[in-house]
């Protein structure tokens, strides 16, 4: 059984630049009220030294908005390409996103999030294909 344990939403960092509007509000609506044990755990893996939020972010930013400080979480251990969340990691701290709170001012239509997130993900994807191919 995986084990579940507290974490403070400060100490662990993004691996997404931008928030969906239109997912948060449903995630609102899904866990109304917002507290700490309504919002189900969310994934972290070790990467860079640093614990990172792998999954989840929408469910983490929404404990935020509502005053909470912990959330619940759990060791990631899916066979993930772990490249490609480090290029995410690296995309975030360029940005100055080291913690949830930072997402709060980067929550964006269904739209663009496609176009800022989605788009740019499946490109950074398709550029580490090719670059694994070459080796």
């Amino acid at each position: 059984m995986t084990e579940v344990f507290t974490i403070k939403l400060d100490d662990m960092q993004p691996s997404q630049l931008f928030i969906s509007s239109e997912k948060l509000s449903q995630v609102m609506e899904d866990f109304s009220p917002v507290t700490f044990e309504s919002i189900p755990p969310v994934p972290v893996k070790e990467i860079q030294g640093k614990t990172v939020l792998t999954d989840g972010h929408t469910r983490a930013l929404a404990a935020f908005m509502h005053g909470l400080s912990e959330i619940r979480a759990f060791r990631d251990e899916d066979d993930l390409d772990w490249g490609a969340y480090e290029v995410c990691v690296d995309w975030c701290k360029n940005e100055g996103i080291h913690a949830i709170a930072d997402l709060r001012d980067r929550i964006v239509s269904r739209a663009d999030y496609e176009r800022l997130w989605l788009n740019r993900c499946a490109e950074m994807q398709r550029q580490l294909q090719a670059e694994r191919g070459r080796e």
